[in-house]
């Protein structure tokens, strides 16, 4: 039988090896580009201001690439007067 010392030493290494694996995979990034000012935004910190948007012109959520070219461009027009983005 395996002492409890060796079982948690097992457990841990075990942790160990995972971890990075289990890191990074939760750090996937989405870049959207956007066509009218020619530059790349990472959706992950874009959700956010995606969100404001929608709330401040009345809109329904819907999933960016489900919206027409034309709110798409709207988006666009606006996120760049909230000149935050990266």
């Amino acid at each position: 039988m395996h002492s409890p010392l060796k079982r948690f030493a097992t457990i841990l290494l075990a942790a160990a090896i995972a971890a990075p694996a289990l890191v990074t995979g939760c750090a996937a990034r989405v870049r959207v580009y956007d066509p009218y000012y020619r530059d790349y935004h990472d959706w992950n910190g874009e959700v956010v201001y995606y969100n404001q948007w929608e709330a401040e012109t009345h809109r329904e959520h819907r999933e960016f690439h489900d919206r027409s070219a034309e709110e798409q461009h709207e988006y666009w027009d606006w996120r760049h007067k909230h000149e935050d983005h990266r």
